[in-house]
């Protein structure tokens, strides 16, 4: 059975795909910092599909913290095929007002963590010529996001990444995808100060469409998926778009509240 290691595995999208995933057979390895979360989803899992799964409690945002899940991973005698590095969080208001350390555990968890881990399984799938490697950027990567300045801005940095990866181990064997959701119902929403945004709910996708689009970026080895046909047509909007409109008109749907 092939092994996935998720990230940010104890809600939302990370939830999502450690159940699709367990339902396809494989062995999860599930991390995230709440413990007693991860140990009810695994028991949920193990119940339902027979499967092994690991919980191994990290908190990412420590630049430590990934090389010392990485290591408990292989004393464990584990190898990872796939990597879904989901872990993230944003925050919404004005980049001068919000709290620094919270901004700066943003680009540790969102942008750094993601690249630890990528870069810690990437060489050995190259090895066995086998793997994949799904990071989750979203339809914010299009565009500057004022008022969500500094998550806009990491997960541009998520999406340019994975491009890059995706072309560097073309024909190797490993596949890397970045998967592209736009809002969607889940606890990042209250999370990030958007749980009470009318226009937010109203364009909102359910994550089970988000992780079906997902595994299926994967399956077929797309180098970008955005999930949802409005969400795909706002983006290439966006790309085409001057750079003014784009930022005027993502700063305005952050400001605006139900």
């Amino acid at each position: 059975m092939p092994t996935a290691l998720i990230t940010g595995a104890s809600a939302g999208l990370g939830a999502g795909f450690a159940r699709a995933l367990a339902a396809q057979d494989h062995t999860l390895i599930l991390t995230a910092r709440r413990t007693d979360r991860l140990e009810a989803l695994a028991a949920e899992l193990r119940a339902a599909h027979g499967v092994a799964v690991h919980v191994l409690a990290a908190d990412l945002a420590d630049p430590a913290a990934p090389a010392r899940l990485l290591a408990d991973i292989a004393a464990a005698g584990l190898t990872i095929d796939l990597l879904v590095n989901n872990a993230g969080y944003g925050a919404r208001g004005d980049f001068a007002a919000l709290d620094r350390d919270e901004q700066l555990g943003m680009v540790d968890l969102n942008c750094r963590a993601l690249v630890a881990l990528a870069h810690g399984v990437l060489p050995q799938m190259i090895a066995r010529g086998s793997g994949a490697i799904l990071n989750i950027a979203s339809t914010a990567a299009f565009q500057p996001g004022p008022w969500m300045a500094v998550y806009y801005a990491s997960k541009a940095f998520v999406l340019s990444f994975s491009e890059a990866l995706h072309e560097e181990v073309r024909g190797s064997g490993v596949r890397v995808s970045a998967l592209c959701p736009g809002p969607t119902r889940t606890e990042f929403a209250d999370r990030a100060g958007m749980g009470d945004m009318a226009a937010f709910d109203a364009i909102a996708s359910d994550a089970d469409t988000v992780v079906r689009d997902g595994l299926a970026a994967i399956r077929t080895n797309s180098a970008v998926k955005i999930s949802g046909a409005v969400n795909t047509l706002m983006a290439d909007a966006v790309r085409f778009a001057p750079r003014m409109v784009a930022r005027k008109l993502a700063g305005s749907f952050q400001k605006r509240r139900g």
